[in-house]
């Protein structure tokens, strides 16, 4: 299965986008993941990466291509995967699927996880990272364990409304495009976003499974 995962910032989508792989043993593939690893092994791709962003220059679609479809191409991703941060663009949008036409393979659903800009903000200015597991929890909606795992939390700087503003701006210009263009490719299946991790876990399975 070949999966899509929008949403806007805060949305939740890499906590439901672990439980998504786990559940259908898929990879994840994170563009940010595919581009920090390429630049640490010093691959010519990643060191051609490095030097737009060294530069504060805008990097060419083409080069992101590139590297997403590498990574697609891996043995791991033969049975499906679930692309996170990628496509930001109708136009990246648009490659994607002539590039997965070319190998023989499509998108079999594009999951939207809905939610309201002023939930996104509680949610953003409440979440703190676990540095030893990577997992990111919310005072909230998904509160650590155990006060060991309170106590280590790391919150992030730019998880603040300001920064949250100019973010949901630049999702809503350049990403909030894509829902119709894959709604009216029939790949389009909203989720509500809403509620604890683990009911918005159970629409999106019940999407998964043709219930949704």
């Amino acid at each position: 299965m070949n999966i899509i995962l929008l949403g806007p910032p805060g949305a939740g989508k890499g906590t439901q986008a672990e439980a998504i792989t786990h559940r259908l043993g898929i990879p994840q593939v994170s563009t940010g993941d595919i581009i920090r690893a390429a630049i640490k092994k010093q691959t010519p791709r990643g060191l051609e990466f490095k030097t737009y962003t060294d530069a504060g220059a805008l990097v060419p679609d083409a080069l992101v291509h590139a590297l997403v479809e590498d990574r697609l191409t891996e043995p791991d991703c033969a049975s499906g995967f679930l692309l996170d941060g990628f496509p930001r663009t109708v136009v990246q949008a648009k490659w994607l699927d002539g590039m997965l036409e070319a190998r023989g393979r499509s998108i079999s659903h594009v999951l939207l996880i809905v939610v309201d800009d002023a939930v996104i903000l509680e949610r953003i200015v409440g979440r703190g990272l676990d540095p030893v597991t990577g997992h990111i929890y919310h005072t909230k909606f998904d509160p650590p364990p155990t006060p060991e795992i309170a106590a280590r939390l790391i919150h992030r700087r730019d998880d603040t409304a300001d920064v949250l503003s100019l973010r949901l701006r630049e999702y809503h210009n350049k990403t909030a495009p894509l829902i119709p263009y894959y709604e009216n490719a029939g790949l389009l299946r909203r989720v509500d976003g809403f509620g604890p991790v683990d009911d918005v876990k159970r629409r999106i399975a019940d999407v998964l499974e043709g219930g949704g």
